[in-house]
C-alpha cells in the first residue's frame, strides 16, 4: 500500500503543527458556516401530511412529540423491499441515546415510504427504539425530494435538476428506474401551532452526524474509498467487512 512516510518525531511534530493551524482555521470556517445555516430563512409547512406510526395515523406536528424542533432522517425503504437500505441502516446503527438531543427541545425521527408494518418489523430486528413513521399515501417523501418520480414531481435531488445531473460526472440517479428512494435529512421548527421547514441536506450532507466516517477521517487509511487521496490506501477487506 501507499503508506505515509516514516520520519523522526521532531519532523512529525513540525508537520502536525502545520496541519493543526489548518484544522483551527477549518473549525472557524465551520462555525461561520453553522451561523449561516441558522440564519437561513424558513418556509411555512401548510400541507396536512399524514404518517402512520405505532398509534395509527399521526400528523407532522405529532412527530415533534411536544418539542420545538424536529430532525427527520429520510431512511431509504421502498414499499416493495423487505429490508432497509444497508447504508441507511449503518447510519442509524451508530445513533446513540437521544436523551441529550431531547434536552435541547429537539426530536429525532425516521421517515420512510414503506408500509409501517415493514418498518416496525425491521426496527425490531435491528433492536432500535427510535421513532419511525411511514409516509405511505402522503406527498411527504416527494415534496422533500427523497422519492424521485417524474409522474409526481419534476426530478430534483440535492438541489440539482435532471438536466444538471445528466451532465454531472457522479450521476447515477437519472438512469435509475422510477420511482426510487434516496436518503436525506430535514429539519423543522414549531412556532406555536405553525410548523416551518428550516433545512434539508442530501448525499454526503448527513456524514457529519456519523461516527465511523468521522473517526476514519482522522486515520492514515481514511475511509478507504476509491475517491480519496492519497490513493493506494485501501487494504484487503477485514473479516468483519464481509458481515455487512
Amino acid at each position: 500500500m501507499n503508506l505515509p512516510d516514516v520520519v523522526s518525531r521532531d519532523e512529525w511534530l513540525v508537520a502536525r503543527k502545520a496541519l493543526l493551524a489548518e484544522e483551527k482555521e477549518f473549525t472557524k470556517r465551520r462555525d461561520a458556516l453553522n451561523t449561516r445555516r441558522r440564519e437561513l430563512p424558513m418556509v411555512l409547512v401548510d400541507k396536512p401530511y399524514v404518517f402512520t406510526g405505532p398509534e395509527g395515523s399521526v400528523s407532522l406536528a405529532d412527530l415533534f412529540e411536544g418539542r420545538l424542533q424536529l430532525v427527520v432522517y429520510h431512511f431509504m425503504f421502498q414499499p416493495e423491499w423487505d429490508a432497509g437500505c444497508p447504508n441507511c441502516t449503518g447510519f442509524v446503527d451508530e445513533i446513540g441515546s437521544l436523551e441529550y438531543l431531547h434536552g435541547t427541545n429537539t426530536t429525532f425521527a425516521l421517515v420512510s415510504r414503506a408500509p409501517y408494518e415493514k418498518l416496525a418489523a425491521y426496527r425490531a430486528e435491528r433492536g432500535w427504539n427510535f421513532p419511525w413513521y411511514s409516509s405511505s399515501g402522503s406527498d411527504f417523501n416527494y415534496d422533500y425530494h427523497v422519492t424521485l418520480d417524474e409522474s409526481v414531481l419534476p426530478f430534483e435531488y440535492n438541489y440539482r435538476t435532471k438536466a444538471e445531473w445528466d451532465v454531472h460526472p457522479a450521476n447515477g440517479h437519472t438512469q435509475t428506474q422510477q420511482p426510487f428512494d434516496l436518503h436525506g435529512l430535514s429539519c423543522f421548527l414549531r412556532v406555536d401551532e405553525a410548523i416551518h421547514h428550516t433545512y434539508s441536506t442530501y448525499g454526503r450532507g448527513p456524514d457529519a452526524m456519523t461516527f465511523t466516517p468521522t473517526a476514519l477521517d482522522l486515520t492514515a487509511l481514511g475511509r478507504q474509498e476509491p475517491w480519496e487521496k492519497p490513493t493506494g490506501r485501501i487494504p484487503q477487506p477485514t473479516p468483519e467487512a464481509h458481515c455487512h
